[in-house]
């Protein structure tokens, strides 16, 4: 996952106009360090005292944090949707590329969750109780699901993991940095509580797909797809 192994890997994976270098997308680019702020937010919090931490709004706090330092970076750069890799010609390559991750991710963490999580005293079963359950089907499938796959991949990916790269983060790091801060996002994990942990290999993994790609259609369709599976079968059977 060094920067040459990444760059030979775009160059067999897409053609050279089809998306900017990684070098390219971070050439001149300011305001990386922003990416300090939720990361600081994210440690905030867990410092902070138990009876804060249960409430929503301190909880929501690294994720405003988040989207906050992202405008902030938005403004002073351009070409942000080359950096981030929304161009419009990758989205071909995207939807490919999401759509096979998303289903082999949703089919594994679908018997993790009904299987593997029970097998070792873990109870999915809350999962009833979850905001994003009291949510009508029709509108969270697949609507609400693919907005928030596109918000949570502009922060986490676009956003986060891009900008730790610009700063000089070599991505063995950087791409385990994003997930551990995706997967102990407070609200994940006041909501899903241990399946929480989930959420780790997934961040890698979409990690990964983006550092391969500069394509964050990817990373979103992949977040997309799995979510639609796990939420839709799950919420089958608690019905």
């Amino acid at each position: 996952m060094s920067d040459t192994v990444c760059g030979s890997t775009n160059r067999s994976m897409i053609k050279p106009d089809d998306a900017p270098s990684p070098h390219a997308t971070q050439a001149g680019e300011r305001g990386a360090a922003l990416v300090l702020l939720p990361l600081t937010a994210t440690l905030l919090f867990y410092s902070s005292p138990t009876t804060l931490q249960q409430h929503s709004l301190i909880q929501f706090f690294p994720q405003a944090c988040a989207y906050a330092a992202f405008i902030a970076w938005s403004t002073i750069n351009g070409s942000v949707v080359h950096r981030i890799g929304l161009a419009r010609r990758l989205l071909p390559q995207g939807l490919h590329w999401g759509l096979l991750t998303g289903l082999t991710l949703g089919l594994i963490n679908l018997l993790i969750i009904l299987y593997l999580a029970p097998l070792l005293g873990g109870d999915y079963r809350f999962l009833a109780g979850t905001p994003h359950a009291r949510i009508p089907l029709l509108i969270m499938v697949p609507w609400f699901i693919l907005f928030i796959a596109t918000m949570v991949e502009l922060n986490f990916r676009g956003f986060l993991l891009g900008r730790l790269l610009a700063l000089g983060l070599p991505a063995p790091i950087a791409v385990p940095v994003s997930a551990l801060l995706f997967a102990f996002d407070p609200f994940l994990v006041a909501t899903f509580q241990h399946l929480h942990w989930i959420a780790v290999w997934d961040g890698l993994v979409w990690g990964v797909l983006w550092v391969m790609l500069r394509n964050l259609y990817a990373p979103i369709v992949a977040h997309a797809v799995e979510v639609i599976v796990l939420y839709s079968v799950v919420r089958a059977i608690l019905t």
